[in-house]
């Protein structure tokens, strides 16, 4: 248990649980075990932050939008949300909430009856709730439909005197390093926040977490409890904050994903040939194992840098063997690997012009406005399980661009390391 400060409010700040989220790209894995982890990691993550809950003896669970995915496949995935927030009302422990994008009110079809000690915060206009017996006043507004372009914040009132004060928002805000990755969904500034007064704002739909200002006003983004796919990469989980009125607030991370998924760039510059780049990779995905705990481990790796063995690990069916081989004694799961490796040195193809006219087209090919149009038949047959699978968005002009580029990058790379 985390020491607490003396006379403080402790609240646990979570959000984007996404619950029964369907994770991408498991069929890539080839390890059934890991896939029915991660299938189920969603709730392996909820149940994780009920149990930081009850091990911190919060005051109360924050959840900062996108509980859900949309609309309930079944019922069973609210029952499994409400069986989670009765062990905290066992325990005396309240919940906040808001409704985010992807759990907006319009989107949820289903309805069951949640525990008294669960607040749903309203849609129409910002809300507060006064905990007297906590010395808390928790302040939120959720969505009524999945674009929300106002911004909601400049709607939230002043803070309630004499009590700890906390503001729960969905929302983005400017000047985060990844809200740009996201809808721009209920805007507003850190000045915006940090204006009302409140001791803590617990953000959500920006899944990576960061501390965007302290002081006598704290703004964070929890980030989201369990990565979902390949670029949802580190450690996720939740925030133990201790909070005691005027005083800056005092947060703690706790890492409660179920598996997790890394993404490496590994430099094999000076590699003399395959096996010794394959020492090098080896040595970075037993340092991501370590990390990672006893978790299971999903890795997608590039290797990188000048190298005598670029024109082999250019040879993408060879590469991804010896990739595997390497991962499976490390105890970890390759989701993909690829190689941007160049020989050391320009200038070693039998026909330099050649090399020079492919990158040429290349760039010619990644520019062209109308590349789109030359896919249109693929994307018919094969788009969808590529999206759906996390490889390739043929519809996104600069996706296939980048394939352009590398597709010549590995065409030269052959003609150069030969």
């Amino acid at each position: 248990m985390t020491g607490r400060l003396p006379g403080a409010v402790r609240v646990v700040h979570a959000a984007d649980v996404h619950l029964d989220s369907p994770l991408r790209g498991l069929r890539r894995l080839g390890d059934d075990a890991v896939a029915d982890t991660l299938r189920a990691a969603t709730r392996g993550a909820l149940e994780a932050l009920v149990g930081l809950c009850e091990d911190e003896r919060a005051d109360a669970l924050l959840l900062a939008g996108d509980l859900y995915d949309g609309t309930w496949h079944d019922y069973a995935t609210g029952r499994f949300f409400t069986r989670q927030v009765q062990r905290l009302a066992d325990s005396g422990i309240k919940v906040f909430v808001v409704s985010g994008n992807h759990d907006a009110e319009s989107q949820i079809t289903h309805s069951l009856t949640l525990p008294p000690n669960v607040h749903r915060f309203g849609v129409d206009s910002p809300g507060t709730v006064v905990e007297e017996h906590l010395g808390l006043a928790v302040h939120g507004q959720g969505y009524r439909t999945r674009a929300v372009s106002s911004n909601l914040a400049a709607g939230y009132p002043r803070e309630v005197p004499g009590v700890v004060n906390v503001g729960l928002l969905h929302a983005t805000v400017d000047g985060s390093r990844s809200g740009g990755e996201h809808e721009r969904y209920a805007p507003c500034s850190v000045d915006d926040l940090t204006a009302l007064g409140y001791e803590y704002v617990a953000l959500g739909h920006v899944h990576a977490r960061e501390v965007l200002a302290t002081g006598r006003t704290t703004v964070a983004y929890s980030g989201n409890l369990q990565g979902r796919h390949p670029r949802e990469t580190g450690a996720k989980g939740a925030y133990v904050v201790d909070l005691v009125p005027g005083e800056q607030a005092q947060l703690t991370f706790h890492a409660l994903d179920v598996a997790r998924w890394e993404s490496l760039e590994v430099d094999v510059t000076g590699a003399a040939d395959v096996a010794d780049a394959m020492g090098v990779l080896r040595g970075r995905l037993l340092e991501a194992r370590r990390g990672a705990g006893d978790r299971p481990l999903v890795v997608r790796a590039v290797l990188d840098g000048p190298t005598a063995a670029a024109a082999d690990l250019a040879d993408a069916e060879r590469l991804r063997q010896e990739a595997e081989q390497v991962a499976e004694a490390a105890g970890v799961v390759l989701e993909r690997v690829d190689s941007r490796a160049r020989p050391p040195r320009a200038g070693g193809a039998d026909d330099p012009e050649l090399v020079a006219a492919v990158r040429a087209a290349a760039d010619a090919l990644a520019q062209d406005p109308a590349l789109t149009t030359l896919v249109r038949g693929v994307r018919g047959e094969v788009g969808r399980l590529l999206s759906d699978a996390g490889l390739l968005d043929l519809a996104d002009p600069r996706a296939l661009a980048a394939l352009a580029r590398r597709a010549a990058q590995d065409l030269s790379t052959r003609l150069e390391g030969r």
